[in-house]
């Protein structure tokens, strides 16, 4: 039984017996010549506070301490035992991050997480869940990161491209023109000869909440590759110098912006931000693997990175490597290679907290009945062993989702489709919730440790 539905089902007894408790009457009853009494509420709740001046008498801690290590306790058990937990490399792994996104706002900074994926984030599936939470908690808004030209649909914007750009990938389609490593913060970019008008404006659709529609504050990010770049919106910015730069335009709140483009640059990315807080953005990279992120050139990437102020970078990858490992020598290499690329990061950004996403439950039907595949299991267990020891987080979308073969669960309640791989709309939603619930209990026992120091 997971920690869970231990829980779950002691919350379940203690709900059944605080009502006996209210129905008890106060005085005794006979049965079967036995007299029976029943604690009522009142008797109930007053051992209690007994308990706890019980506790603060004998080692001068007050009730109210002896309630914070209470929960303090039962937040231990959600972060550490149940399925939505996250593996960390150590107990403190994410207070960093914690205390930056607290700051942010204060400090009138956005703070960053950028959440890359395969097609499973796509159509901001999980990202808009999270950004929910963290943009509620911490404040910001906007659509965040966005290319310059959409090449997989974004249900937040609206962008038209004028002119001619050329498609750089590390991902994909093997007909993308390769760049040799300069590919920017969104393993593409887009290599501009001469002159492109963007014009893009935010979704008024009712499933987009309400924080993405608006932003005042527009940065690009590009690489000048020689000669004058000009970027003219409400102001110009100009500029001849090659390597990475950042044009920004301060505006009031809006849901549209035009800019106009000219020189000879690789355009990496358009941050679209509101006010200061956190951002959560959203960047699909169909059918990869997770490894791509070596290809891109390390003194590029950092540089680009440090454009942004980035307090986390997640990576959710796996599922399209599953269907293919059929040896533990085949787990042993592809961790290899999720180590190096964390490794890398740890580089190019390395103040930012990094947290590997791993695969969903999959499989296949057979004679009728749906079996997860069989290197699955052991893969998800080497990967959380690689991830943590590379000094990252680990958070596993096959334990919150319930583990070997829920992934048919999950398609008869219409959660995923029928190729048992993919998240159907209200799955990416529920899987969001879930993990926004994981970082919930994270920052709610980083709360509660700082309240106890205090308190000390």
């Amino acid at each position: 039984m997971t920690a869970r539905r231990i829980l779950t089902f002691l919350a379940s007894v203690m709900a059944v017996l605080a009502v006996l408790a209210l129905l008890a009457p106060d005085e005794e009853v006979s049965m079967a010549g036995m007299k029976l009494r029943y604690p009522t509420m009142k008797s109930v709740l007053k051992s209690v506070r007994e308990h706890h001046r019980t506790i603060g008498a004998g080692n001068g801690e007050t009730p109210e301490m002896a309630q914070l290590r209470d929960s303090i306790a039962y937040y231990h058990t959600l972060v550490d035992e149940s399925d939505i937990r996250f593996w960390l490399p150590s107990d403190d792994y994410l207070d960093p991050f914690w205390q930056e996104a607290e700051s942010a706002a204060d400090e009138g900074r956005t703070c960053r997480i950028l959440h890359y994926g395969d097609s499973q984030i796509e159509l901001d599936h999980i990202t808009s869940r999270l950004r929910r939470y963290m943009q509620a908690e911490f404040g910001g808004g906007g659509p965040g990161m966005l290319p310059v030209s959409i090449i997989t649909p974004n249900p937040n914007i609206h962008l038209g491209t004028a002119g001619e750009l050329t498609h750089l990938a590390s991902f994909g389609d093997s007909n993308a023109v390769r760049s040799n490593g300069n590919y920017g913060p969104m393993m593409q970019s887009f290599r501009l000869e001469g002159t492109v008008a963007l014009s893009l404006r935010t979704s008024n659709h009712k499933n987009v909440d309400e924080p993405v529609k608006r932003f005042n504050r527009v940065t690009l990010i590009y690489n000048g590759l020689g000669g004058n770049v000009s970027a003219v919106a409400t102001t110009t910015h100009s500029n001849d110098r090659k390597g990475i730069h950042a044009a920004h335009w301060q505006l009031d709140s809006t849901d549209r912006f035009k800019v106009r483009v000219s020189g000879n640059a690789d355009l990496y990315a358009l941050l679209l931000d509101c006010g200061s807080g956190i951002a959560v953005d959203n960047i699909p990279m169909r059918g990869c693997s997770g490894q791509q992120f070596t290809l891109v050139g390390e003194e590029k990437l950092r540089n680009a990175y440090s454009q942004m102020d980035i307090g986390m970078i997640i990576l959710q990858f796996g599922g399209n490597s599953v269907p293919y490992i059929k040896t533990t020598e085949a787990i042993e290499t592809y961790c290899q290679s999720i180590g190096k690329q964390i490794d890398h990061l740890h580089r190019c950004c390395p103040e930012a907290r990094i947290l590997f996403v791993g695969p969903s439950d999959m499989g296949r039907r057979s004679k009728g009945q749906f079996q997860t595949y069989d290197m699955l299991p052991p893969l998800v267990d080497s990967l959380i062993s690689t991830v943590t020891a590379h000094g990252a987080a680990y958070w596993s979308i096959y334990h919150a989702m319930g583990g070997e073969n829920s992934m048919a669960e999950w398609v008869d309640q219409g959660y995923a489709g029928k190729d048992y791989i993919h998240f159907s709309q209200r799955g990416a939603d529920l899987m969001g919730d879930r993990l926004a619930e994981a970082f919930r209990n994270s920052h709610t026992l980083y709360t509660l440790h700082r309240r106890m120091e205090a308190e000390k």
